[in-house]
């Protein structure tokens, strides 16, 4: 298989964001267990628990993203953005793309096994929830973005949980889920507004109100209020100091601001400007809160 067609086929783009996101919630976890859980952030073990986390994490996310080709693979072909995907396209048979779906998603469960139960648990559930059940419900309801926010947003919480050898969720852990939670909708709202003629190629209706209108923009807007208070979680519960504080605010608010230009626009151009505001706001935010945290808790 040619390297093109393997980053088609695990939506490399997609899958380095999700490991990105998780990579950084395990260094956070390690932080805040004062560093002698899998040893300091100076620590050999530690480090090598981190490549387990990243290369276990980038299987099994490519491992969903294979069986969500495999099912789709008839409607991949009506889309112009994944007919070339090698499935529909003709060089892979869905045969082939389920062993190495599964082949790649036994290989990472077990390597975030090994790290702890509940993070090997997490995962399995995650594949499990984003290929058979958000899959599916896609051509179904709208609904299908709320339940593929959980598998979504779960790359924050299983990182968190990796980074304690017991495993265990806390309330840093249910901040890092709930920021990465909220951020899905507007995200993928604005990519949905952006792609929704070829969706609707596929039967697909994942726009709030199921087309491009003022309702779904507006509702669009909606969450990206939300995401303001919910990007000040870490500074609001003493986790992140002014730093952290200062850049999640400015982000949330030109956050805000695109999405707003969406309600008052109602045009594709607008909601691409928000849908490239939302590649940068996650990893920008979730590094701050990173660097914040390392120089606050000691």
């Amino acid at each position: 298989m040619k390297w093109g067609d393997f980053s088609k086929l695990i939506k490399l783009r997609l899958t380095f964001l999700v490991t990105f996101s998780a990579s950084i919630s395990f260094i956070i976890a390690v932080k805040a267990n004062g560093g002698d859980t899998w040893g300091s952030l100076y620590s050999g073990t530690m480090w090598a628990n981190w490549v387990k986390l990243v290369i276990g994490g980038f299987l099994v996310t490519s491992a969903a993203n294979c069986f969500n080709e495999v099912i789709e693979v008839e409607t991949d072909k009506l889309m112009k953005r994944t007919m070339d995907r090698p499935m529909p396209a003709g060089r892979m048979t869905t045969g082939q793309g389920l062993v190495l779906g599964l082949g790649m998603g036994m290989m990472g469960t077990y390597l975030l096994g090994s790290l702890n139960i509940l993070t090997g648990l997490l995962s399995v559930f995650s594949i499990l929830l984003y290929a058979f059940v958000y899959t599916p419900l896609k051509r179904k309801s709208a609904i299908a973005v709320f339940v593929g926010a959980i598998p979504g947003a779960l790359p924050a919480l299983i990182g968190y949980v990796a980074g304690q050898p017991h495993g265990r969720i806390d309330e840093i852990a249910l901040i890092l889920f709930s920021i990465q939670f909220i951020w899905q909708f507007v995200h993928f709202w604005a990519i949905a507004w952006v792609l929704d003629d070829d969706y609707k190629l596929a039967g697909f209706r994942l726009l709030p109100t199921g087309k491009r209108d003022k309702a779904s923009a507006a509702i669009t807007f909606v969450f990206a209020i939300i995401m303001v208070p919910v990007s000040l979680l870490p500074t609001i519960y003493g986790y992140g100091g002014y730093y952290v504080g200062g850049v999640s605010l400015a982000m949330s608010l030109l956050f805000l601001y695109q999405a707003f230009n969406l309600l008052r626009k109602t045009d594709v151009a607008a909601a691409r400007t928000l849908m490239f505001g939302s590649f940068y706001y996650l990893p920008v935010v979730q590094l701050m809160f990173l660097f914040d945290f390392i120089g606050k808790v000691k």
